[in-house]
């Protein structure tokens, strides 16, 4: 208990300093860091000769000999920049530890010259090392400029499905943890007692000795309480608002200002919370700092700080300012607050764009993938087109199937491209999800394309080439045309060279490109009518830029309701999910507005 104690006086005694300092350091990171970044990326591609990355480019554009020295500059600046933030932080809870109040101006000094040192030989290696401790450290709501950075979805799936990598991943996760647990005190060491890397790694392998497990229950400790304090908070928020509704129903400015104050505090809150999470955390690892050089008998020396005074009716402006602030932001709630009462808003009622779904591989959750039960499975539950991948047998029977290998799906561990379609024909492609599908077969593309003219569904028909087919495109081409569908399907793949072939042989056949990586002017592939990307790599920008060439964005594999809202939010045209009911779902209820939601909707865009 004693640390906990400790943590919450460390976060406590100079609290006010840590808020204004995280704060000012997000909108830095947000309004000049950021672009700054993504000018200096840019930079670096057109250095190089790339105007877009793609899967399919972006290895060559790695491998280049001035692209590996230009990123690497431009991550270690990177590291440096979050060094910042750790740097101050353990600055202010030092003055804390010590009682005594400090001022953001009287560190700013201090802490450039600590991430100065981070430039020389000895000391790099330690910037580097944020990039593995601060997302670390973030298990309640992250904070930092590094953990705004997800693994693509598309990845983590890829991983989830293949059990010797999950192992992988849980070995190198467990070991990470072991080596972030021995070095968790170099950044104290280096900071407050003026050492290089080298020597602060020994001191904090040799403090945290015997306590790494109890080091991480803190860890996580703090951080599950924290996060569900809050969620508690916000809970009992909305039920507030719930009973507001109920009280003053036929008063409507009343809960009008009432619910504004009450989404204002809790909008507030969440501030404070993500700009506190990196602190709880770093207020943890301090305490335990100062706790175990306490029990090994060593000299604990405060940090020498020069106090900058600050002018008395400097800070009553800002008071007033803030004061100004909060009612001008109150004035406006309370009038959008109110208009939604009064049914003025309904902001969702419709779209310039029909956001339309598509079942990956059919209804592939409750049927076997790529299988005519899993597409009749998907009319059935509303899906307004069908995903199917096709490939080509060994005597050019051109079947349904994702894997270019049978096992995983029918248990034959042979590669499409070597086995006839007599080999295929009869194989169980059920089993592998349930035994009451034993017996589903894989089918010809010509049956699903004439099964889809009957049932009159969409395909987003992709092509899944290994290098060993003939005519592949051409014979995917004349089976559509030959059941006169051309206008309902799109053929889709990975392979730009597949749509040049596609366009070559009939140019009016509509072609998307599937990308996983999707960055810069996209738009410049022309042999691409619309563009397929990976969830992750969406965003506002990109959405407009292929908007404005006309073109139309489907996006892959949307399964959960916080992805598929944000889709919704982008005005992408087309999401391909698993879950076909839960995206309808969503979709139609986005469609109506109540106070509840569009406040979420607002609270959660600005954060």
């Amino acid at each position: 208990m004693q640390k906990f104690r400790q943590t919450w006086q460390m976060l406590s005694y100079n609290f006010k300093t840590l808020i204004e300092f995280q704060f000012i350091f997000k909108i830095i990171s947000l309004t000049i860091f950021t672009p700054l970044f993504i000018k200096c990326f840019n930079l670096i591609m057109n250095l190089t000769g790339y105007k877009y990355l793609t899967l399919e480019n972006i290895s060559s554009f790695l491998i280049n000999p001035l692209t590996i020295i230009l990123l690497l500059i431009l991550i270690l600046v990177v590291m440096i920049y979050s060094m910042f933030d750790i740097t101050t932080i353990i600055i202010i809870l030092d003055a804390s530890y010590n009682h005594r109040k400090i001022k953001i101006l009287d560190i700013i000094g201090i802490s450039l010259k600590k991430c100065k040192k981070m430039f020389t030989i000895n000391n790099i290696p330690l910037a580097f090392l944020t990039l593995f401790i601060i997302p670390f450290l973030n298990m309640g709501v992250a904070s930092s400029y590094i953990s705004t950075i997800k693994i693509p979805e598309f990845i983590s799936e890829f991983i989830m499905q293949n059990t010797s990598l999950i192992y992988i991943t849980i070995i190198i996760t467990i070991l990470f943890t072991i080596i972030l647990l021995r070095w968790i005190y170099s950044f104290h060491y280096y900071i407050l007692e003026d050492v290089d890397f080298k020597e602060a790694r020994k001191r904090s392998i040799k403090l945290s000795k015997h306590n790494h497990l109890k080091d991480l229950f803190a860890l996580v400790s703090i951080q599950l309480v924290s996060s569900i304090t809050y969620f508690i908070f916000v809970i009992i928020g909305i039920i507030v608002i719930f009973l507001l509704d109920e009280i003053f129903e036929d008063i409507i400015i009343v809960k009008s200002i009432i619910a504004t104050i009450i989404w204002l505090f809790i909008a507030l809150s969440l501030i404070v919370y993500v700009l506190i999470a990196l602190p709880i955390s770093y207020a943890v690892i301090s305490s335990l700092y100062y706790l175990h050089k306490k029990k090994n008998k060593e000299r604990i020396s405060p940090l020498k700080i020069e106090s900058i005074k600050k002018d008395k009716k400097q800070n009553k402006n800002i008071r007033k300012l803030i004061i100004i602030i909060y009612l001008i932001v109150l004035i406006l709630g309370t009038v959008f607050t109110y208009g939604i009462y009064k049914g003025e808003y309904n902001l969702n009622i419709e779209y310039a764009r029909t956001l339309e779904v598509t079942a990956h591989r059919g209804s592939s959750i409750k049927y076997p993938e790529n299988t005519i039960s899993s597409f009749i499975g998907a009319k059935k539950e509303g899906a307004d087109w069908i995903e199917l991948d096709v490939q080509q047998t060994k005597d050019k029977e051109l079947i349904v199937l994702h894997d270019t290998n049978l096992k995983r799906t029918t248990g034959l561990n042979k590669e499409v491209w070597k086995t006839t379609y007599d080999e295929i024909k009869n194989l169980d492609a059920g089993s592998f999800i349930s035994k009451k599908y034993k017996g589903e077969r894989i089918p010809l593309f010509k049956e699903v394309v004439k099964w889809a003219k009957k049932n009159n569904m969409k395909l987003n028909i992709e092509l899944k080439p290994t290098g060993k087919e003939k005519n592949f495109e051409m014979e995917i081409i004349d089976i559509i045309n030959k059941f006169n569908y051309a206008k309902n399907c799109v053929i889709t793949s990975q392979n730009y060279s597949v749509l040049e072939k596609v366009k070559e042989y009939n140019s009016k056949i509509e072609t998307v490109y599937v990308m996983s990586i999707a960055y810069g002017d996209i738009t410049y592939l022309d042999k691409a009518d619309h563009f397929s990307v990976e969830a992750s790599n969406v965003n506002e920008n990109l959405v407009n830029n292929i908007h404005k060439k006309g073109k139309k964005l489907y996006v892959w594999t949307v399964n959960t309701e916080e992805s598929i809202r944000k889709m919704i939010d982008l005005n992408v045209d087309n999401i391909v999910t698993d879950n076909i009911t839960l995206a309808k779902d969503i979709i139609y209820k986005s469609k109506t507005s109540d106070i509840i939601s569009e406040y979420i909707k607002t609270i959660d865009n600005i954060f």
